[in-house]
């Protein structure tokens, strides 16, 4: 037993293990054939732009709050019928730029502004187009006012964007 207790000994003294401190984490989730002698400088500079854009000092960086996100139509109107396409930007109100990458999760589109909110569309995402703006493809059954409900979740920010944004479909 002599043996093995030195070798834990040994091990201890090399590996203290944490200081209590604060440390740094990050996780990066992908294959370790991904990984290569470069790619913790790209993350790394990956972020640092992303802090410069979005937080470019540290009151910005501060007052950051989910409440500053809000998704604006594109159009404010389709033409009624199927396979319309909606397009849709999420702004940052506190910087006024356009937010790439949004990872939406909800949608609900149906006719609650014209108090028929049971009559609902199916509403599929159209991928591609340019950053910060995000397409979906619905079928407008009638002419009126359509509310289009998302939900999103912003990199780097807690909590979920929400908006109900109307969409006027005409004959």
């Amino acid at each position: 037993m002599g043996t093995l207790d030195e070798a834990y000994a040994s091990f201890a003294r090399r590996y203290p293990g944490e200081t209590g401190r604060r440390q740094p984490v990050h996780t990066v989730y992908g294959g370790a054939h991904l990984f290569q002698a470069g790619t913790a400088r790209r993350l790394g500079d990956l972020a640092l732009a992303t802090l410069g854009e979005y937080a470019s000092d540290a009151i910005t960086f501060a007052r950051a709050d989910i409440k500053d996100y809000k998704f604006e139509l594109v159009d404010q109107s389709v033409q009624a019928g199927p396979d319309k396409v909606i397009a849709v930007r999420l702004m940052n109100t506190k910087t006024g730029k356009i937010v790439p990458n949004a990872v939406i999760f909800a949608t609900r589109l149906d006719m609650a502004p014209d108090g028929m909110q049971e009559m609902a569309t199916k509403v599929a995402s159209v991928p591609g187009g340019e950053p910060g703006i995000y397409k979906f493809k619905a079928t407008f059954g009638m002419a009126g006012r359509w509310q289009l409900s998302l939900g999103a979740k912003v990199q780097g920010e807690t909590g979920t964007v929400e908006s109900k944004l109307v969409i006027t479909a005409q004959k």
